[in-house]
């Protein structure tokens, strides 16, 4: 169904259909009437299908996102936010059919379903649309909204969005005389109410096909994602650990997994016979078992055990054995960052720079704006420049050696906006006026690994159909709260050109946050 392609059995509905419209204009005799009925029942049987397919896929993706979180939880959130808008367009329309089975005799008797009084009265009244009628165009478009909001701007979703927006927008319809008439009039005022009731049923059938291919879609994709070369990278496998001078190098390229949504459940590894702790000895990190046990003494060292992983519910084993070698005499420095790989500009990122084999106070480190704390524990503080260069220099038994290590500098990165501490997820922000009135705006740095908080020093505030209000500092002043008790119970209130700093940082400008007010 998406971008035009539609299966064979979908084709045919769709063109019975349209014969059965066309003999509307004929005097409508009892057997076309039975043949709706029977083509609804179908597009019935066709729903209860996709209903129990597409719930056994949301399980199925839920299930993954439970085993796997990393790889899943994303695609699992929002497949749910599909299934959601759909059911509820659904069920609307399920109570809809349900008034109109009601309004005759017997439901089973299509060749007495040919009045049109009942969605002619419900939805209209003098040419004009009443509640009822406004209410379906409104649930069309409420599905409509969300499920473009949900897939957004991803290309692999644009057939289907083009779908929704042509089947399910409730915009005035241009007819073959070339006349504009109102959606509601056009699709069901005047029709037989069996014609009008299959109808239904086809955006039902439509909107269930379209969660399959939506969810499969996810599902698919995922799995590609996972499966993408991308996600690969060259190691070299070696038989040792360490090789000396004049030894045959036996070493393999191998292809190994690097994404950080690869983690295992469960880790049971052994150094040398020793069994390992987790957060004593390893941490898992991005994907990654990072070891942090000493290296021990010169020579061979093995690691074995496996790694668990969960896998539709069963366990799967991935046999680790590896060996390393400790030697003397290091002849590079090691330089790592103890929060990042990179360094950010304007604030003090803590490294740990050491040589193994060299004590700390015959190491020496040096960089623009880096300064020494103590021991092996550094800052530095970049002000300039996209890269940063650390010399380090030690002493090993009266030899000098030196190493340089390059560091990308980055700015730090956009704060998002903040109200009452609570980030804008999805939607506008819900809460009362009065909460909005004396809850501070704030900004935070999500999912940044320094401890920062920026300050908000102002905002504007902006409320349908008043002036702006500029505020100075992070809560709403007497202007703005007298601007604010001129909305109405539903308004979005924006908030935008949120300006906050961080001490000594240029801070990137943030994006507005809506606040839809409650009472």
């Amino acid at each position: 169904m998406a971008g035009g392609k539609e299966t064979p059995r979908q084709k045919m509905i769709n063109l019975m259909y349209l014969v059965f419209i066309a003999m509307l204009a004929l005097n409508m005799s009892k057997e076309v009437l039975s043949a709706f009925g029977t083509v609804n029942e179908s597009l019935e049987n066709s729903n209860e299908s996709f209903e129990s397919k597409n719930q056994a896929a949301l399980e199925g993706l839920n299930q993954k996102a439970a085993e796997s979180p990393d790889q899943y939880r994303e695609a699992s959130l929002k497949a749910k936010k599909v299934s959601d808008a759909t059911n509820e367009l659904y069920t609307y329309f399920v109570g809809l059919k349900d008034e109109m089975y009601a309004s005759v005799k017997d439901p089973k008797d299509y060749e007495t379903m040919d009045k049109d009084q009942f969605l002619n009265e419900k939805f209209a009244q003098s040419g004009k649309l009443k509640p009822a009628g406004q209410e379906f165009k409104d649930n069309m478009a409420t599905y409509k909204n969300k499920m473009v909001e949900v897939l957004g701007d991803n290309p692999k979703y644009a057939p289907y969005i083009k779908s929704i927006k042509e089947k399910y927008s409730p915009d005035p319809v241009i007819d073959r005389d070339n006349k504009e008439r109102e959606y509601i009039e056009y699709h069901f005022l005047g029709y037989p109410l069996i014609s009008s009731i299959t109808k239904i049923t086809n955006l039902q059938n439509g909107l269930k096909v379209l969660e399959n291919e939506i969810l499969s879609s996810m599902l698919s994709g995922q799995l590609t994602e996972i499966a993408s070369m991308n996600n690969y990278s060259t190691l070299l496998q070696t038989t040792r650990g360490a090789y000396y001078q004049g030894q045959e190098f036996d070493g393999s390229i191998v292809l190994g997994r690097t994404d950080n949504s690869t983690v295992p459940n469960e880790v049971h590894l052994t150094l040398d016979g020793r069994k390992l702790v987790k957060d004593k000895d390893f941490i898992i990190d991005g994907g990654q078992v990072k070891l942090t046990v000493n290296a021990g003494n010169t020579g061979d060292h093995t690691i074995e055990g496996n790694l668990i992983f969960k896998q539709d519910g069963e366990d799967i084993e991935v046999a680790v054995n590896q060996s390393y070698s400790v030697i003397p005499k290091p002849n590079q420095a090691i330089v790592s960052a103890d929060k990042m790989n990179v360094v950010y500009r304007g604030i003090e990122n803590p490294l740990t720079i050491s040589m193994p084999g060299v004590s700390g106070n015959k190491v020496n480190a040096s960089a623009p704006g880096m300064r020494k704390i103590k021991g092996s524990n550094y800052v530095v503080k970049p002000t300039r420049g996209t890269e940063l260069k650390i010399n380090v220099t030690g002493s090993v038994e009266g030899e000098k050696v030196s190493s340089t290590s390059v560091f990308r500098i980055k700015d730090l990165p956009r704060p998002t906006p903040t109200v009452r501490g609570q980030l804008q997820e999805g939607g506008a922000v819900k809460m009362p006026r009065k909460a909005l009135e004396i809850s501070p705006i704030g900004a935070t740095f999500e999912n940044f690994d320094f401890d920062l908080s920026p300050v908000v020093r102002r905002f504007t505030v902006s409320v349908p159909g008043q002036p702006s209000v500029v505020v100075n500092g992070s809560r709403f002043s007497a202007e703005a709260a007298k601007l604010l008790s001129r909305a109405k119970t539903g308004d979005i209130i924006q908030i935008f050109d949120i300006k906050a700093d961080v001490p000594g940082v240029n801070v990137k400008n943030m994006p507005a946050l809506l606040v839809q007010l409650t009472n």
